[in-house]
C-alpha cells in the first residue's frame, strides 16, 4: 500500500484492511501467548463483562513503547508503514487493548441501563473512542483524543463471530459537527467542552446517512480506522464459530500529539 490511491481512500472511507504481512503474523506469535495470559489472569478479571461474552482487556497486553512483546521485535507492516507515511510518525505506544468475544456476546454488561443495552444490540454500540460519558446525566467530553486506532487480529474466527463495524465516511460528519462545538469553547480546557448534543445529533446524522460495514479480519492482516471514525462491535450470530479464544484482537490507540486541537483539526 505505498501508492496514493489507499490514502485517498483512508481519507474518503475512513477505514483501510491491510492485506496478510508476514511481519505481523510473527508478531502475532509472540502476542498471542502473552494476550492468553492476560484473559486468564485474575487481576485481569474485572475485564470479564457482558455476562462473560467480553473480555474487555485496556491495557492487557504486556508490550512496550515500540510494540515489542516478549522476544518480538518492534511492531511493524504495511499498516505501520502507511501510518508513518500518510498519518504522522509513529509514537510511542501503550499497552494494547485484548479485546475478546464469546459466542453469546452481546449481553447486558453491568450496570448497563436497558436502553443502553438495546442500543448495543441494535446499533452495534457504535462510539467514538475517546468521547467518554460520566456524571449522573452522562453529559460527553473528549477526554481521551487518539491518533488512530490500529486492530490486530491475534485469532481466526467466522467473519460473523462480533465483527467490528464501521459506518463507512462518517468521520466527516462527527469532525463537523464536535469542531463547531469544540472551537467554539476552546478558550477553556478543551476536554471540559460537553460535546453530548452535537455528539448525539451526529451520530443520528449518520446511521441516517452512511453505510454500515462489518470489517472481519483473520490473523496476518490490520484494519486501521481513523480516529473520528463511527465504530462498534456487531452481535456474535448463531451459526459463527471459533477456536476457544474467541475472536481476539489487540487494539492500538495511541495518545494524539498536540491533544484535543490537533484531534479535531489535523486531517
Amino acid at each position: 500500500m505505498s501508492d496514493a490511491r489507499p490514502a485517498e481512500r483512508f481519507a474518503t472511507r475512513g477505514w483501510l484492511r491491510f492485506d496478510t504481512d508476514p511481519a505481523l503474523l510473527d508478531w502475532v506469535n509472540h502476542a498471542l501467548p502473552a494476550a492468553r495470559r492476560a484473559v486468564s489472569d485474575p487481576a485481569l478479571s474485572h475485564w470479564l463483562d457482558c455476562g462473560g461474552t467480553w473480555f474487555v482487556g485496556v491495557d492487557a497486553l504486556a508490550n512496550d513503547a515500540e510494540g515489542r512483546v516478549g522476544a518480538s521485535g518492534p511492531l511493524r507492516g504495511g499498516a505501520v508503514d502507511f501510518i508513518t507515511r500518510h498519518i504522522a510518525p509513529m509514537p510511542p505506544l501503550h499497552r494494547a487493548q485484548v479485546s475478546v468475544t464469546y459466542p453469546g456476546y452481546p449481553q447486558p454488561r453491568r450496570g448497563e441501563s436497558e436502553a443502553a443495552f438495546r442500543y448495543r444490540e441494535r446499533r452495534d454500540s457504535a462510539h467514538l473512542d475517546g468521547v467518554l460519558a460520566s456524571g449522573p446525566e452522562k453529559r460527553r467530553h473528549v477526554r481521551e483524543p487518539h491518533a488512530f486506532i490500529l486492530g490486530i487480529p491475534l485469532t481466526d474466527a467466522d467473519p460473523d463471530a462480533a465483527p467490528l463495524v464501521v459506518w463507512e465516511g462518517s468521520h466527516a460528519i462527527m469532525r463537523n459537527a464536535l469542531k463547531a462545538v469544540l472551537m467554539d469553547g476552546m478558550s477553556r480546557d478543551p476536554a471540559e467542552v460537553d460535546v453530548t448534543d452535537a455528539y448525539v445529533a451526529a451520530r443520528k446524522q449518520v446511521f441516517d446517512t452512511c453505510v454500515r460495514v462489518p470489517l472481519p479480519v483473520r490473523t496476518g492482516q490490520a484494519v486501521l480506522l481513523h480516529r473520528l471514525l463511527l465504530h462498534g462491535v456487531a452481535p456474535w450470530t448463531p451459526d459463527a464459530k471459533s477456536g476457544p479464544d474467541g475472536r481476539m484482537i489487540a487494539y492500538f490507540r495511541p495518545k494524539m500529539p498536540g491533544g484535543v486541537r490537533a484531534w479535531i483539526n489535523d486531517p
